[in-house]
């Protein structure tokens, strides 16, 4: 049995990565949700940490109180974080609490079938990337507790990743 990889990077985040790298913050745009709420105050360190969705930082970052109505984390729309509760979101990590929608990739991930799992998950590890002209600051490791465990089409071989990182993310980091 071959293992089944769920790609958490798209193309385009990679594109937009070497963009960015080579337009030395100079270019790029992303979309922000959440940011108009109260929460969005830079926490203590002076920095507000987003959540880049599908590992793209010139897409839709996001930052609490968001993922409610879903929060994707592949770029190939793999996994996915749904009605999430944040107990933390500061300059060094996020806790939150929600659902996990992972596409069991059987017979394929086009073809598979979405499981929706009570997740705990945590942000950390934040990066300052660069995004539209200035460094703005992105969670690169995305780590994950079931309390419930997970289905059993995803032991062995299909056992999703965890923790992930954002490698992409990471290597647009600013100079």
């Amino acid at each position: 049995m071959t293992r089944k990889t769920r790609s958490l990077l798209s193309a385009a985040a990679l594109a937009v990565g070497l963009t960015a790298l080579l337009a030395g913050c100079s270019g790029g745009t992303s979309t922000v949700r959440g940011a108009a709420l109260a929460s969005t105050v830079p926490s203590p360190a002076g920095r507000v940490v987003y959540l880049a969705e599908g590992g793209s930082v010139g897409g839709t970052v996001v930052h609490a109180p968001s993922c409610k109505a879903g929060c994707a984390l592949s770029g190939d729309s793999t996994t996915s974080l749904w009605n999430m509760t944040w107990a933390t979101w500061n300059s060094t990590m996020a806790v939150g609490r929600g659902t996990e929608k992972l596409d069991d990739c059987t017979p394929d991930c086009a073809a598979g079938t979405l499981h929706a799992v009570p997740v705990l998950v945590t942000l950390s590890k934040p990066v300052k990337a660069c995004v539209a002209g200035a460094g703005k600051w992105f969670w690169t490791r995305v780590s994950f507790t079931w309390p419930a465990g997970l289905p059993a089409v995803f032991s062995g071989d299909n056992a999703p990743s965890n923790p992930f990182d954002y490698q992409d993310i990471t290597a647009q980091a600013c100079p």
